[in-house]
């Protein structure tokens, strides 16, 4: 697994979003090895995590465009992930996927999820959903 440790105690809170980082969470290191194949190929940068709370403690929360985050994890799952985020105000745009079909699509996207997979999905559908988290950051920083 490629990550970052422990260290948003040392970072300020005016970092900017890098726009090419992807950050991925799922527990199945053969998903997240695809995923972050996947992304580099297009020309992007990921860092993946095997926990929802390996992610919350690394700084990419602060700095990746997006995260592509699993629905059912170990530990907290990406719902409560997502509902962290957003008690914390961290508006990093999420795109879920999951191969357990559909019954969570409504209550995450009405929570501001930015895509919702269903496992297997088609690489272009996630990579258009990453560029629309692209953009949605450019548009924030003109």
């Amino acid at each position: 697994m490629r990550g970052f440790g422990d260290r948003d105690s040392l970072l300020p809170m005016s970092i900017a979003h890098n726009s090419r980082l992807v950050a991925i969470v799922d527990d199945d290191e053969s998903v997240r090895s695809a995923l972050q194949d996947l992304v580099e190929s297009a020309g992007l940068s990921a860092l993946s995590f095997g926990s929802a709370e390996t992610f919350l403690e690394s700084d990419a929360r602060q700095t990746a465009v997006c995260v592509i985050a699993d629905i059912r994890l170990p530990g907290m799952s990406g719902l409560e992930l997502q509902e962290t985020l957003k008690a914390e105000e961290c508006r990093i745009p999420i795109i879920f996927i999951t191969a357990h079909g559909d019954e969570h699509r409504i209550h995450v996207m009405r929570n501001g999820a930015l895509g919702f997979l269903t496992k297997p999905f088609d690489d272009s559908a996630l990579l258009e959903t990453i560029h629309t988290a692209q953009q949605g950051l450019m548009g924030k920083t003109k």
